[in-house]
């Protein structure tokens, strides 16, 4: 009877001939992906990322069937077939293979989110006050280099360490990016973690800044002079930028070229392509890289023990990055002489452009008159372009010291 059963329910059935720790594991992630999605509707995380990922979650951990030869699994995607007969055979069944195969084993959806960001950045916001945009990024990239430190002495391998010390840049393409580059066998957890815990900081990073950041701080009034610069100075100093980064880091040129590809569109006032790449393609990007993921939370790819220390890890380059922002945020405000609102030091953490648009949210609500936004862009953007620069130096320099 209950063979039977199992043979018209089999998502049932093979709970219980899984081991049992996995079968508890994937009740636990479909609740998990419930609670994502319905704080996703409810706003208090990331609805774009959110949404597709927890129904993704509930779906892959409910849709496990008996397979061919008696193999358990789903028809959504496979992440470790490497095989290529077998790769192929399968990726005219798994729903989201290609998707997985064409665009994330090879950054292409990373690179894709880049242009659309591109799209929305303006060189304009770094150039109204360049060096404390500077200065507050670099502070936020405190938590990648504390997290590699911390990695390496946790057993990770070099590579493993760096790909997850990223994490702490809050640039979701970045950690993508970074993974493939050095960590390659640990791609799927850590690009899960990433996500997971930047949605995260949506949340949690409001409350850093009311912490660190009294009140009559954060409603500081700041002057703005954004210099007249032409849209002709702006376009050579983007081009010449990016040959120059990608002169220096090759490894990141994928994504310094999409990047910069992006704001010269902008700049250059190409209509068509700016539609497109940030509406069309960014939240094309955005939908299906959030909706893989989900589908990469399946119960046995998560199991490993390695994942509670990258979960550890994780946080701790999230939260120290936070710590440097604001403490970059009051560095700027000590040697401007109080002409800098401490709180845009969160903005310094490239999650573009959530973290600019939570410190104007809390300089609003301790003053209306306190507008921020553009200070906080610039230092976002500066943050993406330094974590792309320490993501570049670590894939170029971690061979030397893995050898």
């Amino acid at each position: 009877m209950l063979d039977q059963l199992f043979a018209v329910f089999p998502g049932i059935g093979t709970m219980f001939v899984q081991d049992p720790i996995i079968a508890f594991s994937r009740v636990g992630l479909m609740a998990v992906g419930f609670l994502l999605a319905y704080l996703g509707f409810k706003r208090t995380l990331e609805p774009l990322i959110m949404v597709p990922m927890g129904m993704g979650m509930v779906a892959v951990n409910a849709g496990v069937l008996f397979l061919e030869g008696g193999a358990i699994g789903t028809l959504v995607v496979a992440p470790m077939v490497s095989e290529p007969s077998a790769l192929i055979d399968i990726m005219q069944i798994n729903f989201l293979q290609p998707i997985y195969n064409f665009t994330f084993t090879n950054s292409l959806v990373a690179c894709m989110l880049f242009m659309g960001i591109g799209t929305m950045a303006d060189i304009s916001f770094i150039l109204a006050r360049p060096f404390a945009s500077i200065t507050v990024a670099l502070f936020a990239e405190l938590g990648t280099f504390v997290t590699l430190v911390l990695g390496v002495w946790f057993g990770l391998a070099p590579g493993s360490a760096a790909a997850v010390a990223t994490i702490g840049g809050a640039d979701g393409p970045m950690v993508l990016f970074a993974s493939l580059i050095m960590a390659k066998e640990l791609f799927v957890p850590i690009s899960i973690i990433a996500y997971l815990y930047l949605s995260l900081c949506y949340a949690g990073y409001p409350y850093l800044v009311r912490w660190l950041v009294p009140e009559k701080y954060r409603g500081l009034e700041v002057e703005i002079d954004f210099p007249d610069v032409s849209n002709r100075a702006k376009f050579i100093f983007i081009v010449v930028s990016c040959g120059l980064l990608c002169l220096l880091l090759p490894v990141a040129t994928p994504l310094i070229l999409s990047f910069f590809l992006g704001v010269a569109i902008k700049e250059a006032e190409i209509e068509p392509y700016q539609q497109f790449l940030e509406k069309t393609v960014t939240y094309a990007a955005t939908l299906f890289l959030g909706l893989v993921l989900g589908v990469l939370c399946e119960a046995s790819t998560l199991l490993d023990p390695r994942v509670l220390i990258l979960l550890v890890l994780g946080i701790t380059a999230l939260a120290i990055s936070g710590l440097g922002g604001i403490a970059g945020g009051w560095f700027v405000w000590w040697i401007s002489k109080g002409n800098y609102n401490p709180a845009i030091g969160i903005a310094g953490v490239s999650c573009l452009p959530s973290t600019a648009k939570i410190a104007q949210k809390e300089a609003f609500a301790a003053s209306p008159y306190a507008v921020i936004m553009p200070l906080a862009m610039g230092a976002s953007i500066c943050g993406l372009i330094v974590s792309a620069i320490a993501v570049g130096v670590f894939a170029s320099t971690i061979g030397l010291v893995a050898v």
